[in-house]
């Protein structure tokens, strides 16, 4: 039976390779299928169902039910056994299909003589395209042998459909890659932008489907898969004595490439009729679609690594590299499944905007892209399936929104956004010598974040007043060993060198959470967000924490310096790490190494409990930041890297800002500085609410600072303390309304 099977599988195989190489249009090629496998499989019926979007299936051809059904029968994503096939992504093989859960009725096709049924999905690299089903009048099961054959014909007719080979003018399916989509993901970096998509992993394609000489084949799989061990123990090698968890990495990939069972399996494909890119292929798929449907993330990650393994041995059977020949668009938008800071740096501010399969909103790739002030958009499942290099895309940052090869409207609608960010921009240049007072001379000082040396010279352009928070943890991330002490001096000098007299607030290494060093072993922690991070850390390591503030200390080189240790959770804490720097400064001077002409030294309010130390704290820190991410998480116990709940809480909750203004009192209680920084100190409508209830320092991105300064110019912070007040009275839960409404009644500047 096995032979018989393979031996009727490669046939029909290379029939249908025949058929995709005839001239014929897309409907005729389609009704040759059917009826080939139809014969093939000696079913009475073979049907195929194509997407004609994405929760929306179409019967296209038929060999058994009635005729007139075709492009008339549709169904739901889910609905019946077909819709159910194309859900799961899994086969469904009945002797009974009345009889099976979900099953629905379609009399329009005739198919109540046909108990038997076997579905398969029709599916490339987890983008499903269709269902393949086959049915007979006996009521019978289907066996492995012809399940593995109808799931290895679906194979060669999903890369068939990726390749065109059913579109015509005859049939109204939408071409592959040809129509438009809209993806939803999140918002990692506000910001528009238009352009042509760049994959960073250019597509592999697949051109041979199918073998005519199975121990050719298998031999060129053996030798490929051979290729793929070496490389992997050469990266092992290389690895040395890096962190535990890239070496984990390391070993799943020398896992699978040494599995017995990944090979059989693709050998297997191979036998049934497909080329080993194909088999390949098919084996990948099949992950992709695993990879959907599994919650445990451990899991997914291994489902990953083989994914990527994959990836590779593809490349290896093609020989098509990273490298395409294929030159940048010249509004490149870089989509990609997930990418590291230093490659996405490397890239630089050739992009327009960034597009994520994964990604989050707290991540290193996040950070850079906040830095160079480009759109970022995270999440968007499908993307890199979906999208090819050069593809038209528009990337809405604000929205967490990406339109792939969007028809005129959108992109007009788009453009003219766009035109008036320009337009907006513009106007927001000519604020920037003019500080920042609202209608009565109050001041609020506008600073701006920073982590590379990239960011510096928007200092001078934006009107920021100075550098309210240096992220020093990208230059430990960046690279895969510890950074030299010298190093470190070097760049923060030239920082304060590029700040020109203007002050820098440098924060001290905040790593741990989202931010993994990769030369550092990192514990296994249930919780990461609240666990070992930040100064915690630096505490607990204190040979990188002393390094570090030696070299703040000789690259400010008789300058002021301002040091801001981050995630400080009480007072002890603070004053540990006081103590650690002013040891640092006496050390320094010991070897007569020159001073800071002055030293502040400040903690970032990151929790709830540090508003609560005792007064002695406020009193010897020379200031305070509020780090708005962290501190809004904290407060609501809402993971800002989980989409199901960080949009779910307002900053603008009257809850929040009477918080808020709890902080400020004590802070001027004692007479210390406060400041606020985060993504919500760039959000104008944030900002003026934050002025409002008394906070006369925001540290923003650059691009947030004239939108910030425009509205707070033409407002009045005495009137916005006002609405604050009369919302407490009301009882009402959230400020946004009243804001908005205010800010409506402003004249426009």
């Amino acid at each position: 039976m096995q032979d018989r099977s393979e031996s009727e599988s490669r046939r029909l195989l290379r029939r249908l390779r025949d058929t995709l190489a005839e001239p014929a249009r897309g409907q005729e090629r389609l009704d040759r299928i059917v009826g080939m496998i139809a014969e093939s499989m000696r079913t009475d019926v073979c049907s195929i169902y194509l997407f004609r979007d994405r929760e929306t299936l179409e019967l296209c051809a038929t060999r058994g039910l009635k005729a007139e059904s075709v492009h008339r029968t549709r169904m739901r994503l889910g609905e019946g056994l077909v819709g159910r096939v194309a859900r799961t992504a899994t086969a469904v093989n009945t002797a009974d299909a009345p009889a099976e859960r979900g099953f629905r009725y379609m009399p329009e096709t005739g198919e109540e003589i046909y108990p038997s049924f076997l579905g398969v999905p029709i599916q490339r690299l987890g983008e499903k395209l269709g269902v393949l089903v086959v049915q007979s009048r006996d009521a019978r099961l289907f066996s492995d042998d012809e399940i593995y054959a109808l799931d290895v014909t679906a194979m060669v007719l999903a890369e068939m459909t990726e390749l065109g080979a059913f579109t015509s003018d005859d049939t109204p399916m939408a071409s592959a890659h040809k129509h438009p989509v809209m993806l939803r993901g999140g918002s990692g970096q506000e910001g528009t932008a238009e352009g042509q998509v760049w994959l960073h992993e250019p597509r592999v394609v697949v051109t041979n489907l199918v073998n005519d000489d199975p121990a050719a084949e298998s031999e060129r799989l053996r030798a490929a898969v051979d290729r793929l061990r070496v490389s992997v123990d050469d990266l092992m090698n290389a690895a040395g004595t890096a962190d535990k968890e890239h070496r984990d990495v390391l070993e799943a990939y020398r896992m699978f490439a040494n599995s017995r069972g990944w090979l059989r399996r693709m050998e297997q494909s191979i036998e049934s009729g497909l080329s080993a890119e194909a088999a390949v292929e098919k084996e990948q798929s099949e992950a992709r679609a695993r990879l959907q449907v599994v919650p445990d993330p451990y899991l997914r990650d291994r489902l990953h690594d083989l994914d990527d393994l994959s990836n590779k041995l593809l490349r290896i059977l093609t020989g098509q590299g990273s490298d395409t020949g294929a030159q940048m668009p010249e509004r490149p938008i870089l989509v990609a499944r997930n990418i590291g800071p230093g490659e996405l740096l490397e890239y630089g501010k050739r992009l327009k905007g960034v597009v994520l399969e994964e990604g989050s909103v707290g991540s290193h790739a996040a950070v850079v892209a906040r830095a160079l002030a480009i759109p970022l958009v995270v999440h968007a499942e499908g993307i890199t399936t979906e999208a090819l290099t050069g593809d038209s895309i528009i990337v809405d940052g604000d929205e967490g929104v990406v339109h792939l090869r969007p028809d005129d409207s959108v992109a007009a609608a788009y453009r003219d956004k766009i035109v008036m960010q320009t337009q907006a921009a513009a106007r927001f240049a000519e604020l920037r010598d003019k500080p920042a007072s609202d209608r009565k001379g109050t001041r609020v000082s506008l600073a701006m974040n920073a982590g590379i040396m990239a960011d510096l010279p928007s200092l001078a352009g934006s009107g920021a007043e100075g550098v309210g928070l240096f992220r020093t943890e990208l230059q430990f991330l960046l690279r895969n060993s510890m950074p030299r002490r010298a190093d470190l001096a070097a760049l923060y000098a030239r920082v304060l060198k590029a700040a020109d007299g203007r002050r820098v607030i440098f924060r001290t290494l905040d790593i741990g959470s989202d931010k993994v060093m990769p030369y550092m072993n990192r514990p296994e922690e249930p919780n990461p967000a609240m666990g070992w991070r930040a100064v915690r850390v630096g505490l607990d390591k204190k040979g990188v924490m002393r390094m570090q503030l030696q070299a703040l200390i000789r690259a400010s080189n008789g300058r002021p310096l301002c040091v801001m240790f981050p995630l400080v959770a009480n007072f002890e804490e603070f004053r540990t790490a006081r103590e650690l720097l002013l040891r640092e400064i006496e050390r320094e001077a010991h070897l007569g190494h020159p001073l800071p002409e002055k030293l502040e030294i400040g903690a970032m309010l990151e929790t709830p409990s540090l508003a609560f130390a005792p007064d002695a704290f406020f009193k010897l820190a020379d200031f305070v930041s509020i780090g708005g991410n962290d501190l809004k998480q904290f407060f609501y116990a809402a993971d800002r890297e989980n989409e199901l709940v960080r949009r779910r809480y307002d900053t603008l909750s009257l809850s929040f800002i009477t918080f808020i203004q709890k902080i400020v009192k004590r802070c001027a209680d004692n007479g210390t500085a406060l400041s606020f920084c985060g993504e919500d100190a760039g959000r104008p409508v944030e900002a003026l609410t934050l002025a409002g209830a008394g906070l006369r320092s925001l540290s923003m991105r650059p691009a947030s600072i004239g939108p910030v300064k425009d509205l707070i110019l033409r407002s009045d912070l005495d009137e916005v303390a006002a609405i604050i007040e009369h919302a407490k009275e009301q009882g009402e839960d959230t400020l946004r309304r009243s804001m908005i409404d205010y800010i409506r009644s402003l004249p426009i500047g």
